[in-house]
């Protein structure tokens, strides 16, 4: 049924009207819900249940109410938090500033660092210089401390908790070697079986070789019952050799392969009384070994203890160019440019360095292999520094063709005979 248009103008009108009907009622609903909760919250404000905030009186007087309150609050009076169960008597007493005590920070009371009221002052004699390693610059660095801080026990690294270095002994048992076919072999080339005497004495144990000199110019060494006290003189292996009356037997070779740790000194003795490689190999026998070569204090990896003087004599000598690889890590990337300069050698205050190889290791340039025959000191360290470098850590993994494969950190093993032999004969 189609409507005309003024059918349809009429229902519209009829539309707009119900609608504005409706709106109006709806106005005046919320009116009037507006008007109720007013009167109950003023009913409650006037029952002292709860103080009216003004938050549905807008006009001026409704603010001059909130106001008044505020600062009645202030004072600890009718709607403060003083008198609100929900916070407690430290919280109140926070609010309440007149009931609080002020404290004086001008006040100069004796601190943790203050020297006053103290009246023994720090003499000099209390304190001592102590060695700390070296700087970027690969100078020495030292620090004063005070003498009780060093006698008071340092307590161990996360690291040396698990295990004490060198307490654990050696991982395999002690072997022993026979080298007779090969020592017969060189002396039927040489023709003799003979010894130098100052060696026979260090090989017995007694002392050094230096040392042994000494002894044999002081008339203390006799060899078959007579007084020798010439030096170079020669012995055979069967001559009966006496010193303050005891008879001496050359030591059984010892062979000792050590991974050293951080913060070990390789030396036999140090005045200062700093931790030694010699403490981590004190379990290896009663023969009296040494170090051959040497690694700095931050310097890990492989070093090979002795008490065979001629195969530590081969070691160190630069004409038998033994093979050491090193692990280094840097501060920064290595650039390409810098990497030619140490593969064509680096010029230091005493003289070329130059290596045999070396190979980026990662992916950021920061870890190298570096394999090198050179023992100058601390050569690895100098040649980085002069580039900008600074070497972080530095790890000998092999040396004279050993490896540290299944050898924790700060253990040490025997050399097998293979080894020996390989080292002393071949090499």
């Amino acid at each position: 049924m189609k409507r005309n248009y003024k059918e349809n103008q009429e229902r519209g009108k009829s539309d707009r009207s119900g609608y504005s009907r409706t709106s109006t009622r709806n106005q005046k609903q919320d009116g009037d819900k507006f008007k109720t909760k007013k009167r109950f919250f003023e009913d409650r404000s006037e029952a002292g249940e709860r103080p009216d905030k003004g938050r549905f009186n807008r006009s001026k007087e409704g603010f001059e109410g909130r106001s008044e309150r505020k600062q009645g609050s202030a004072q600890g009076g009718f709607g403060s938090r003083k008198n609100t169960r929900s916070h407690g008597e430290g919280r109140s007493s926070y609010y309440n500033r007149d009931s609080r005590e002020k404290r004086d920070f001008n006040s100069k009371s004796p601190g943790r660092n203050s020297y006053e009221g103290k009246t023994d002052k720090p003499d000099a004699g209390e304190y001592k210089t102590v060695y700390r390693g070296r700087g970027k610059d690969q100078k020495p660095v030292y620090e004063t401390v005070r003498k009780d801080a060093l006698s008071q026990p340092k307590t161990a690294k996360k690291f040396f908790t698990k295990k004490s270095f060198g307490d654990n002994g050696p991982l395999e048992s002690k072997p022993s070697y026979n080298f007779r076919k090969y020592d017969s072999k060189l002396e039927a080339a040489k023709g003799k079986d003979e010894i130098r005497l100052n060696k026979y004495i260090a090989n017995a144990g007694v002392c050094s070789r230096r040392e042994a000199d000494t002894l044999i110019q002081n008339g203390q060494i006799s060899v078959n019952g007579v007084v020798v006290t010439e030096l170079g003189k020669k012995v055979l292996r069967t001559d009966r050799v006496q010193f303050q009356g005891k008879v001496l037997n050359p030591e059984k070779p010892v062979y000792v392969l050590l991974n050293k740790p951080k913060d070990f000194i390789t030396t036999t003795d140090d005045p200062m009384e700093r931790k030694t490689v010699m403490n981590l190999v004190s379990t290896a026998g009663e023969e009296r070994i040494f170090p051959v070569g040497r690694l700095d204090r931050n310097t890990t990896g492989l070093l090979l203890f002795t008490n065979d003087g001629d195969l530590a004599d081969k070691l160190a000598s630069p004409a038998k160019k033994v093979k050491k690889i090193y692990q280094v890590t840097l501060d920064k990337p290595l650039t390409k440019n810098d990497a030619e300069a140490v593969l064509e050698g680096i010029m230091l205050e005493d003289g070329l360095a130059k290596v045999d190889d070396m190979q980026v290791l990662s992916l950021d340039r920061t870890i190298l292999g570096l394999e090198i025959h050179i023992g100058r000191n601390r050569i690895v360290r100098r040649i980085f520094a002069a580039l900008g470098y600074d070497v972080i850590a530095l790890d000998r993994v092999v040396y004279a063709g050993l490896t540290k494969k299944d050898l924790p950190r700060g253990r040490y093993r025997y050399l097998t005979e293979k080894e020996v032999v390989t080292l002393k004969y071949f090499n």
